[in-house]
């Protein structure tokens, strides 16, 4: 599932010296499906981010904060991989997609 550490591109991705870094996006209701992805990138030694969980409902500012924060860690990453089960397609609940990040984008 994981690759290797990837050659430098402009955007200053992965290189020897320092492992790759994925993003995970998907919908909230994938989380179990995001963390087993999170947990197999990382024993494979993918430096992963992914979206900020909560125990309890969030506020409408708690989830315009953490949807800038996410769109900062897809800026961060070499590659952007989406976590989606039974290839449900539509615009995520806040709107289209801002920006694609400067790496590939995997599925």
């Amino acid at each position: 599932m994981a690759t290797a550490p990837r050659e430098p591109t402009a955007g200053g991705a992965a290189s020897p010296d320092r492992p790759e870094i994925v993003c995970i996006c998907g919908s909230t209701q994938f989380m179990d499906e995001m963390r087993a992805v999170n947990r197999d990138l990382t024993f494979a030694g993918v430096i992963v981010v992914a979206p900020g969980e909560a125990d309890e409902m969030i506020t409408d500012k708690q989830k315009t904060a953490l949807d800038a924060l996410h769109l900062r860690k897809i800026d961060l990453a070499d590659r952007v991989l989406v976590v989606n089960v039974n290839l449900r397609l539509g615009s995520p609940p806040t709107g289209p997609r801002r920006h694609p990040p400067r790496g590939p984008w995997s599925a």
